[in-house]
């Protein structure tokens, strides 16, 4: 079962007692305090650049801990999103936004919004600018 479906599942209730659409949309995708399309695609690029520079740096071979290279991946996570959140929700992931942005379009929830698809492009397109732009300095040091 998708995990956007377990995520319905879960909040079957929630859904039903809200009538706030946004909320609802919420739980699945991602969407910019202020929309922006440039500084939406920038934040984006800038927090999947972080991630994924930081990645290749804590898995290299002579940095790497190992089964333990997941403790410090997810504490960067936690800090991408501290920092960068807000603007976003940071999805510095096109597949963390799209997947759950689909089954929102396909599950039947009472109360729901459409799924902003005006937006659905910012959050694929700013990380992989910035997930390519992050393994290019990366070879490049």
């Amino acid at each position: 079962m998708p995990s956007s479906k377990r995520v319905w599942l879960a909040y079957k209730k929630h859904y039903d007692a809200t009538d706030d659409a946004g909320l609802i949309q919420a739980t699945f995708c991602t969407a910019p305090a202020i929309a922006h399309p440039f500084y939406n695609v920038l934040t984006e690029a800038i927090g999947t650049f972080i991630l994924i520079f930081g990645v290749l740096h804590i898995a290299a071979p002579q940095a790497s801990l190992g089964a333990l290279d997941a403790l410090p991946v997810a504490l960067l996570v936690l800090a991408i999103g501290l920092s960068l959140g807000g603007p976003t929700g940071y999805a510095i992931n096109p597949a963390r936004d799209l997947g759950p942005r689909i089954m929102h379009a396909l599950l039947p929830i009472k109360g729901k919004a459409g799924s902003n698809w005006q937006y659905s492009w910012v959050p694929v397109l700013g990380p992989l600018v910035g997930g390519a732009l992050a393994a290019w300095v990366f070879g490049m040091l």
